[in-house]
């Protein structure tokens, strides 16, 4: 088992940032993975970028650009750091986890991000 806390989340204005961070209960170097996920309303959970406890990030091709994650070992955790955020860019954001590839993801409670003027 591993518990995540996410938190930074909140209300910003279009073209504004928000840095989120996420923290495990366990050492990131006995994690796979981390991954960075959000659901907007009436819409899939989808993967925002992921981090491996081997490699550096990995994005999904819409968000490669304006997000950044990194991981910081002391302290067991991830960033989510968003520029130039957009009202479009509103939605639940989620933390998970994997302490194998093939194991199952551990899930966050999600922080809320609004993007308004």
């Amino acid at each position: 088992q591993v518990q995540l806390v996410e938190s930074g989340g909140g209300l910003v204005q279009p073209g504004g940032s928000l840095r989120l961070s996420c923290t495990a209960s366990k050492s990131l170097v006995s994690l796979f993975d981390m991954a960075w996920y959000r659901q907007s309303p009436g819409n899939e959970r989808v993967l925002v970028a992921s981090i491996r406890s081997d490699t550096g990030p990995d994005y999904a091709d819409s968000f490669k650009g304006r997000f950044t994650v990194s991981r910081d070992k002391t302290d067991n955790t991830v960033y989510l750091q968003m520029n130039d955020l957009k009202p479009e860019d509103t939605a639940v954001y989620y933390c998970n986890a994997r302490v194998i590839s093939w194991g199952p993801k551990f899930w966050g409670q999600g922080t809320q991000v609004t993007v308004s003027s």
